[in-house]
């Protein structure tokens, strides 16, 4: 069990996953704004899975810390990839793409490391296998949590997408207080309630669908 680990394998087995899901979440969007026509992240050195250049003080150390520490579920988030919308060939259509991209690679990742939990199975890797299973639960929660459509998060650039010029605008101008609607919710419990049945049945899936 976890809990049969040293306090720093279990530092590991939590920072290797959130590491490559916040890396590849902003890759993935500097990535997909390049082929829409906005070389932005790429001419900043942030188009590269390095994960040194993607790394937030606060969201990528301090708050996964406070959680890992407080026993809590850990997550985070990286320096969001600068997008010049003013770049891309078709800005409502591209924003929206640019934005769904980051929850989609999470995705992906979390079914790369069902195939890694499949092979440390395979060979009986004990740590690998919880390593594995903690990347899994941290890429779908970062999916399920960027979908929310709160300004700044990726669902809301995508809710915005659909909104007429106008209406996007204000509805943009809320996300000077995401980031505090977001601690509200949480500490509330409410985001807990809206999120924690979907994710439960995701992660039901994944870990007994695909056996990990």
């Amino acid at each position: 069990m976890i809990g049969d680990f040293s306090l720093g394998q279990k530092i590991i087995l939590w920072v290797i996953p959130l590491l490559f899901a916040i890396t590849v979440h902003e890759t993935a969007h500097g990535w997909i704004a390049s082929k829409c026509g906005d070389p932005t992240a790429k001419s900043l050195g942030r188009l590269t899975l390095n994960p040194l250049k993607h790394i937030d003080p606060i969201g990528t150390i301090i708050v996964p810390a406070i959680l890992f520490f407080l026993g809590g579920f850990v997550f985070g988030w990286a320096k969001p990839v600068p997008i010049t919308w003013q770049n891309l060939k078709n800005p409502r259509r591209d924003m929206a793409l640019v934005a769904v991209a980051g929850p989609m690679a999470n995705l992906v990742m979390a079914l790369l490391w069902v195939g890694i939990a499949k092979i440390a199975m395979a060979i009986n890797n004990t740590p690998f296998i919880y390593m594995a299973q903690i990347g899994i639960s941290i890429n779908l929660v970062l999916m399920l949590l960027n979908l929310i459509p709160i300004p700044p998060l990726d669902g809301s650039r995508v809710v915005a997408s659909f909104l007429s010029p106008a209406m996007a605008y204000q509805f943009n101008k809320l996300e000077v207080y995401g980031f505090l609607i977001l601690v509200l919710l949480l500490a509330s419990g409410i985001l807990a309630r809206i999120l924690g049945p979907v994710l439960q049945g995701l992660l039901s899936v994944f870990f007994r669908f695909f056996g990990v």
